[in-house]
Parts: structure tokens; sequence; C-alpha cells
């Protein structure tokens, strides 16, 4: 009795981690808008705390296996745990020091903790759960802790700094950081205690690898995680684009401007601006914020039409979107979140009388569902879908084609594909359980590769069309459960 009590303090330790692990992640999309009005960086720029993330999961993927077989899943813990004071420490420090290179050195270290804990956590609850369908419900319970923690980003950064502006700096930001450090440490002092029953280790060798590789069932796991990436992201990345790219006309309209040899470029980047906002309006009102924001956009405008980076080709080529302002797009595609959560808590309740392969394939059959009739739907067939601010809790509905109900509700399929995949590549690894996972958390760079992908394909052919590389992905996840999750060999029956 005393051993399993010990058992379920790791287990709830392992939650608690699997929550710490988008609390930190989540905190790079806020961050992102900081720094690059910190900064002055460009858009590409401010996002590159978010590609380091990637970055580390490539280069520390393996490694973090490798760890593991040497010193067990609670010392690499331990190790990721201090890794990531080091980064949020850097990332705290970056806006007293006024340098965006440690900001983004912060970014990276904390990119390689959160690789180190995902590595850990995810074979950990497997073990702990005895493999099968408990395994994957602890597993998708964690993923519910991981949602919740993500939304509660929001929540908070919302909560310390109200709504980001351009005047809005990482200082505004140390409370959060502090708060998440602070985590850190606790984490640190509680799993130091914490009793774990790991199961027995091999000996580190690379050949762990291509042992764990060499399972048809795993290697087939690690694509469909590389390309589950793209149904998770890539389609709440591209309905917010679609949402707040520009309608036919406002493109028509830009053109014509672009065109116009008679008017200064002064009045010509007000005008393009005033396509899509009331910048009288905002000029008349009393919001300093707004307005120091439209004269930055202005501004902006103004220097993108000098240098080339808009030119009324390059706009000729932009893909059609529905034209709904930025800020109301991110609000609805912020509804995607909340049904991954929604959609892992159930998983979580019912993943213990529910095998990982039905789980799976249910769900990417609904996901191919509503991708397919996301694509194909009308776009004059509307629908009001909520939005959710997050600064103060609200619900903002707006009407949209209904498409984009079905990419909203694709985050219940998404939700509880990763657990019930990962389940399933591991299930009787044995020794190469380790190596297993930490391969799987280098395939978590497939994100930064088929958002990629996806993003030339709507450059070429538009948003919605683009939806086909998320739905291709889904097809060849319904195929790993229903036939490629098959194991062809247990590793715990071969010899030594």
């Amino acid at each position: 009795m005393a051993q399993q009590k010990k058992q379920w303090i790791a287990i709830i330790m392992m939650f608690f981690l699997f929550a710490m692990i988008a609390f930190v992640t989540n905190l790079c999309t806020p961050m992102a808008t900081i720094v690059k009005n910190q900064f002055g960086a460009s858009e590409a720029a401010g996002q590159i705390g978010n590609y380091a993330n990637f970055i580390a999961y490539l280069l520390m993927g393996i490694p973090s296996g490798m760890l593991i077989s040497k010193f067990g899943y609670k010392k690499t813990a331990l190790m990721a745990l201090v890794v990531g004071m080091i980064g949020l420490a850097l990332e705290y420090f970056s806006g007293t020091l006024g340098s965006y290179w440690v900001y983004l050195a912060g970014a990276f270290i904390s990119g390689l903790c959160m690789c180190m804990l995902n590595t850990v956590v995810n074979p950990l609850l497997n073990v702990l759960g005895g493999g099968g369908k408990t395994g994957n419900q602890f597993i998708q319970i964690g993923g519910a802790f991981n949602s919740a923690a993500a939304v509660a980003v929001y929540i908070l950064m919302g909560a310390l700094i109200g709504e980001v502006t351009k005047r809005t700096g990482i200082s505004d930001a140390t409370p959060a950081l502090a708060i998440a450090g602070g985590v850190f440490v606790v984490a640190f002092i509680i799993l130091l205690f914490t009793k774990i029953q790991e199961p027995e280790q091999a000996k580190v060798e690379t050949k762990l690898i291509s042992g764990a590789l060499k399972h048809r069932h795993f290697a087939l796991g690690a694509l469909a995680i590389f390309l589950y990436m793209s149904v998770e992201v890539g389609t709440p990345t591209y309905m917010a684009s679609y949402l707040s790219a520009d309608t036919t006309d406002a493109i028509d309209s830009k053109v014509a401007l672009l065109n116009d040899t008679t008017m200064n470029i002064n009045d010509k980047a007000k005008a393009y601006v005033a396509i899509r906002t009331n910048v009288d309006s905002i000029m008349a009102s009393d919001n300093e914020d707004k307005k120091l924001d439209i004269q930055d956009e202005i501004k902006q405008v103004k220097e993108d039409i000098n240098n080339g980076t808009i030119t009324a080709e390059k706009i000729k080529k932009s893909p059609i979107g529905i034209g709904i302002s930025a800020e109301i797009a991110l609000l609805i595609a912020a509804v995607y979140w909340l049904m991954m959560f929604i959609g892992r808590t159930i998983g979580g309740s019912i993943g213990g009388k529910v095998s990982s392969r039905a789980m799976v394939s249910t769900v990417a059959i609904l996901a191919i569902t509503l991708i397919g009739f996301g694509i194909f739907a009308p776009t004059d067939m509307t629908i009001n879908v909520p939005g959710i601010k997050w600064t103060n809790l609200s619900v903002v509905w707006t009407r949209v084609p209904i498409c984009i109900l079905a990419f909203i509700l694709v985050g219940l399929c998404t939700s509880v594909m990763w657990g019930g995949i990962f389940n399933m590549a591991v299930e009787g690894l044995g020794k190469y359980t380790a190596a297993a996972s930490g391969i799987f958390m280098t395939m978590v760079f497939g994100c930064a590769i088929m958002v990629f992908v996806q993003a030339k394909v709507a450059d070429s052919v538009g948003y919605l069309n683009s939806y086909f590389i998320p739905l291709a992905c889904a097809a060849y996840i319904l195929f790993y459960a229903l036939i490629g999750s098959r194991p062809s060999k247990n590793a715990t029956t071969e010899e030594e």
C-alpha cells in the first residue's frame, strides 16, 4: 500500500510537470509581441523565440532519451528544471539589460527544458499506468493539465499586463516570468523528495535508437507524431490567417491605391491603413494607445512601400480571406485551444475504458470529416462563432463562414491524438522506451516543417485549399491507428 501511495505521488508530480510544459511554452506567444515592440524587431524576428522551441526539440530530443537511459527519469527531470530556471532567468533579465539576444538565448534554453520534461513525462506516465488503456488514460489526463495551463497563461498575462500594446515591454511581463521561475523551484524541491519506482534502464548505447526504430509500429508512430503537428498547429494557425486576410475588395482597393501615381507617400500610407481600419475615428478618440498604434502602423506601411516590401504585384498574389480584424481572428482561434482542453478532459475520463486504437481512429475519422467539410463548404454559408478574450474572460460573437466552426471542432480531435499515438507507439518497447521517447520529442520539429509547407500551399492556392495538408496528415494518422500501430514484435521478449 505504501508503495502504491508513492507511485500515486509520482503520477501527480508528472501531471504537474505536464502543466508546466504548456505554461512555459505558451508564454512564447505573448512574449513574441512584447519582444517585437521593445526591440523594434520584425515579425519574423519576434517569433524566433517560438522557433527556438522547435529547434530545441530537434537538437535535444534524442539526447534527452539518452539522459534517461543513463540517469533515469527523475534525475533527468531535475536537470530539466535547472535548465528551465536558467532559461527563465535570462528571459527575465533581458528586459532590464535591453538585449534581444539575451531573450533569445533564454527562449532557446527554456525550449531545451521543455523537450527534456516532455521526454520524461510521456513515457513515465505510460509506465506508471502499466501501459495499455490505463497508460493512455494517464497521458490524456496529463494532456488535460497541459491544456489547462496553456489557457492559464493567457488569463494570467491578461490579469498582470492587460492588453499587449506597442508600449508593452518585457519588464511588464516579469511578474509572469517570476511566477514561472518560482513554480520551477517548487517543482524541483517536491520532485527531489518524491520517490519514483523507475523501470530498469538499458546501458546507454546509440544502438538503442536503431533498436527502437526497428520496431515497425514505433517507426510509423514517430512519423505519425511528425504529421500530427500539422493537424494540431496548422488548423488554428491558418484559420486565424484566413479570417484576418484581406477580402477580394480590399485587395483590389490596395492594388489601385499602390498604382496611383498622384498621391504622395504619406497620404498613400494613411489611405492604405484606412482600407481596413477607421483611422479618422481612432485619431479623434481619447484612446492614446490606439492612436499611437495607428501612427506606428502608418509609419511601417510607409517604410514597406518605400523599400518594396509592399507592392501592387505582391498584394495581387495574396491569399484571399474574410477581412476580420486580426484581434478578433485570434480570439476565435483561441476557442480551438479550449476545444483541446475539453477533449483532453473527456479523453482522460474515458481513457481507462477505451483503447488508444479505438480513440485515435475515431477522432481521426472525425478530423478528416471536419477538415474535408471545411475545405468544400460554401463560403457564403455563415454562422455565429464565439471568440474568447482571455484578458477579461469575455466572449465575442462573430459571423463567419461555417468552415470556421468545422476547423474549431478539429481541436476536439487533436486533443487525444498525441497521447494515443505515443501510447500505441511505445507499447512493448521495453528497454528501448527511453530512447523512443527522445525520438518522439525530436519529431515535434515537424510543426515547423509542416506549418511552413502549408504556408507555401496557401500562398499558391489559397487558405482553404491549404487544408489538404492537414487532411492528408489526419488520413495517415487513421492508417496508423487501424493498421500501422499493430506491433510486429515485442522488445521485452527479445534476447539481450
